[in-house]
C-alpha cells in the first residue's frame, strides 16, 4: 500500500478484547518476549490509545502534584510513567520495519502524528516544566545528576520556554513531521518491492558466480515465481551484481534503478517531501533561537557545531579525493586495456574495481565468500563478545518469534547470570525495509525491577536455497559484526534510570561501539579460528588470508568519497533554509557536488530522495558524519587494544565494558571517551586506517 492509498475507518476504541494481549501486564513467555502469535495488526490502535490515555493520566498526575517538586515525585515519577505505552510502541515499530503489511502500514500512518502531538503535550506542559525547573540539584547522586540534566535538555530543546504560540507551531511542527517521515519510508518500501529485473537467459546471468545465481533464483521464487532468477534492490543482490554482471546494459539499468528510489514520480516520489521536511525543521530552529537546523541539532552533540563536523569531513575529503582520481585513472585505463572505448560510469565504478582487485591482490571476491557462511560470521561475532567480556550464548528453541527466520539467544555473563536476550534476523525479504539496524524491544533499567533488555539485530543479507548455506562477502560480514556492536551497547547497559540506557547517547557517539567491534573481524587471530569453509570446515588458507587483509584499504578513495559526499549534502541541507522557497532537491544536490568537486564516476552512497537516515526521521539528520567522527574515536580506541599487545587485554576490555558499551549516557561523551582512553582522539589513526595517510 502507498501513501497515496485511502485508508479504511480505523476503530480506535479500547477494551481489553480489542487489544489482544497487550491486556497482560506481564506475558508469560521465555524472557518475557512479546506474544507475536498472538498479537493481531487489529490490536495495534486500540492498544495505543489505552496507552496514551493511560500515560496523560500519569504525566497529569506527576504535574499536578501539591508537594514541593523533588526527584523522586517529579524525574523518577517521569521515568516510571508510560510502561505500556512503550511496550506497545516498541513491538509496533519494530515489526513495521522489519516485517510490514498493508494493516500495518496504515495503523503507522495513523498513529506517528498522534505520538506525536502527545510528546509535544509533555514537553511543552508549562506546569510539569516548572516543577522539572525546581528539582533541586543538591545531593544528588551522578547518575540522578545526569538524568536531571537530561531531561532538563530535552524539555528546553522540544520548546518548553517559549512563549505559547510557539508551543502550538512546536506542537503542529512535531505532528507533520511525524506524516511526512511515515510516508518517506513507506514510499520507499514501495519502490524498492517494485522493481525485479529479470535475468531468464544465460546471457542475462553472464558474468554471474554460483552464489549469486543461487540468491537470483531464491529472490525470484519469494517474488512469485515468474521468473528464473531476479535482482531486486536488496544490497546484498544488487552490489554483487554490478560487481560481477559482465552485462554493462543490465549493469546500468539495476543501478539506476537503484540510486532512483524516491525520485520516481507518482505517489511515491519523496522529492516533495523532502522539500517540505528541510523547511519545517528551518523553521523549528528558528522559533529555538538557532541559525539553522544544523545548529541546534549538534549544539547537543560531542562535534558542538557544524563548523566542527564540517572541519572534519574536509580534512577527509581532500585525501579521498587524490585517492579517488588515482583509482578513477587506474580503473579507465583498465577499460582500454579490454578494448573498450567507453569512459568509466557509475555503474562501472564496482565492476572493474573488483578485476583491478583480483589483478593487484589476487583477490576474488567469490574465493572469499565460501569461508564466510553466516553461522561462521554469527559464531565468530559471539566468541569475540565472550573473549572481550565473557558472554555466553545459548540458542533457545520454541521462543516467540515475529517471523521464521528469526532466531533467538539468551546472553549470559560470565558468572552465568542473565544478560539479555539477542535476536537475528538476517534475511531480505519484501516486507521488511532496506538497510541493517539495532533495535530493542525492551531496554536495560533498573528503576522498575532489574529489567533485562531484548536486543534485535535486523540485516538484509541475501538467502541461499533451501538446505544450503548463506555466504557472505566481507563487506556483510563487517556490517553483522558492526549491528552486533550495537547491540552489545544495548545487552551490556548497566544504568538504574531508562533514559540513560543502551544506545540513548549522543548521535556521534553511538557509532562507535559498533564500528570499533569492526575491528576484531579483520584480525587474523579471529579469521583463522572462524574464516572456515561452509563444505569441508577447512581454515581459510593463510595465503588468502594475507591477501584479503592486505587489500582491506584498496578502493578506500571510492567508498569514502561515496559516504562523504552523503554526510556533506546533509549538513548542506540543513544548514541552508532552501526548503522555505520550494527546494529543487534535485538541483540542490547536484550544486552542493559541484563545489565539492565530486568526481562524475561516484555517486553519494545515499541519494537525497532514499535517504533514509535523515528523512525518515530526525535521528540522522544534520548527523551523517557522526559515523566519521565515530571513526576517529574507534580507529583510536582499537590502538588502546595494539599498544596493550594484545586484542582481547582484559584490563582493557574491562574499561571500555564500563565506560562505553556498558554506561549508556551516564557521562558526557567526551568525559566517557577520557575515562576508558586517558585522553582524546586524533584523526592520524582514521586516516591510517583508510590509507588516506600521506
Amino acid at each position: 500500500m502507498t501513501s497515496g492509498t485511502p485508508d479504511a475507518p480505523l476503530d480506535l476504541h479500547a477494551t481489553p478484547a480489542s487489544i489482544g494481549p497487550f491486556a497482560e501486564r506481564d506475558w508469560s513467555t521465555p524472557h518475557g518476549l512479546p506474544p507475536f502469535e498472538r498479537i493481531q495488526p487489529a490490536h495495534y490502535l486500540p492498544a495505543f490509545e489505552a496507552a496514551l490515555a493511560s500515560h496523560e493520566a500519569e504525566i497529569a498526575a506527576i504535574a499536578d502534584e501539591t508537594a514541593p517538586p523533588s526527584f523522586s515525585n517529579t524525574v523518577e515519577a517521569l521515568e516510571r510513567a508510560g510502561h505500556d505505552l512503550d511496550r506497545v510502541a516498541s513491538v509496533f515499530f519494530n515489526l513495521s520495519g522489519s516485517h510490514t503489511n498493508p494493516e500495518l502500514q496504515a495503523v503507522e500512518r495513523a498513529i506517528t502524528p498522534r505520538l506525536a502531538r502527545h510528546g509535544s503535550a509533555i514537553y511543552l506542559n508549562a506546569a510539569l516544566w516548572a516543577r522539572i525547573s525546581a528539582v533541586a540539584t543538591e545531593g544528588l547522586d551522578p547518575e540522578r545528576a545526569r538524568v536531571l540534566d537530561r531531561y532538563r535538555t530535552r524539555f528546553r530543546r522540544a520548546g518548553a520556554d517559549l512563549a505559547p504560540e510557539a508551543k502550538t507551531r512546536m506542537a503542529e511542527i512535531a505532528g507533520r513531521m511525524a506524516e511526512l517521515g511515515t510516508r518517506f519510508s513507506q514510499n520507499l518500501l514501495a519502490d524498492e518491492g517494485a522493481f525485479a529485473l529479470p535475468l531468464e537467459s544465460e546471457d542475462d546471468l553472464a558474468g554471474l558466480p554460483p552464489f549469486l545465481r543461487a540468491a537470483a533464483a531464491s529472490a525470484a521464487r519469494e517474488r512469485g515465481g515468474a521468473h528464473s532468477h531476479v535482482i531486486t534492490l536488496s544490497r546484498s543482490l544488487i552490489e554483487p551484481f554490478l560487481v560481477f554482471s559482465t552485462r554493462r546494459d543490465l549493469r546500468e539499468k539495476a543501478y539506476e534503478a537503484w540510486t532512483r528510489r524516491g525520485e520516481n514520480g507518482g505517489d511515491t516520489d519523496n522529492r516533495g517531501l523532502i522539500a517540505e521536511i528541510v523547511s519545517l525543521r528551518a523553521e523549528r530552529a528558528r522559533l529555538l533561537g538557532f541559525d539553522s537546523f544544523a545548529h541546534f541539532k549538534l549544539s547537543d552533540t560531542m562535534a558542538g557545531s557544524p563548523d566542527r563536523a564540517m572541519d572534519l569531513l574536509r580534512n577527509v575529503w581532500t585525501p579521498a579525493l587524490n585517492r579517488a582520481s588515482a583509482e578513477r585513472d587506474r580503473l579507465q585505463a583498465l577499460v582500454r586495456a579490454e578494448g573498450q572505448d567507453f569512459a568509466l560510469a557509475r555503474h562501472d565504478w564496482r565492476h572493474y574495481a573488483e578485476k583491478l582487485r583480483r589483478a593487484e591482490h589476487d583477490l576474488d571476491e567469490s574465493e572469499i565468500k565460501p569461508y564466510l557462511p553466516l553461522e561462521g560470521v554469527i559464531a565468530a561475532a559471539f566468541d569475540t563478545a565472550s573473549r572481550l567480556f565473557g558472554l555466553r550464548f545459548e540458542e533457545l528453541a520454541g521462543a516467540p518469534r515475529y517471523h521464521p527466520d528469526v532466531r533467538a539467544f539468551a546472553v549470559r555473563d560470565a558468572d552465568g547470570s542473565e544478560v539479555g536476550l539477542f535476536l537475528g534476523d538476517y534475511f531480505a525479504r519484501a516486507s521488511k525495509r532496506s538497510g541493517a539496524w539495532m533495535s530493542a524491544f525492551r531496554s536495560q533499567e533498573r528503576l522498575n525491577g532489574d529489567i533485562k533488555p531484548i536486543i534485535v539485530n535486523v540485516m538484509n543479507f541475501a538467502k541461499a536455497p533451501e538446505g544450503e548455506a548463506t555466504l557472505l562477502s566481507f563487506d556483510d560480514a563487517r556490517t553483522l559484526f558492526h549491528e552486533f556492536g550495537h547491540a552489545l551497547h544495548g545487552l551490556l547497559s548497566d544504568v538504574t534510570y531508562p533514559l540513560l540506557a543502551g544506545t540513548a547517547v549522543a548521535g556521534d557517539f553511538v557509532e562507535l561501539p559498533s564500528q570499533l567491534y569492526e575491528h576484531w573481524l579483520e584480525q587474523p587471530e579471529v579469521l583463522r579460528a572462524h574464516a572456515r569453509h561452509y563444505r569441508t570446515g577447512e581454515p581459510m588458507p593463510e595465503d588468502l588470508l594475507k591477501r584479503l587483509l592486505a587489500a582491506r584499504t584498496f578502493n578506500q578513495g571510492f567508498a569514502t568519497i561515496e559516504y562523504t559526499s552523503s554526510a556533506i549534502v546533509d549538513m548542506t541541507l540543513h544548514l541552508s533554509s532552501a526548503g522555505e522557497d520550494g527546494l529543487d532537491v534535485a538541483a540542490f544536490e547536484a550544486d552542493a557536488l559541484k563545489r565539492i568537486a565530486m568526481p562524475a564516476e561516484i555517486a553519494m552512497r545515499h541519494r537525497s530522495p532514499h535517504f533514509a537516515h535523515i528523512f525518515s526521521g530526525d535521528g540522522y539528520a544534520a548527523g551523517y558524519y557522526s559515523y566519521l567522527w565515530s571513526e576517529v574515536l574507534d580507529a583510536d580506541a582499537f590502538d588502546a587494544f595494539r599498544e596493550a599487545g594484545d586484542i582481547f587485554h582484559p584490563d582493557t576490555a574491562a574499561r571500555l565494558r564500563r565506560y562505553v558499551y556498558g554506561a549508556g549516557n551516564l557521562r558526557d561523551p567526551g568525559e566517557a571517551y577520557i575515562a576508558f582512553r586517558g585522553r582524546l582522539p586524533s584523526i592520524d589513526p582514521l586516516l591510517r586506517q583508510r590509507g588516506l595517510a600521506a
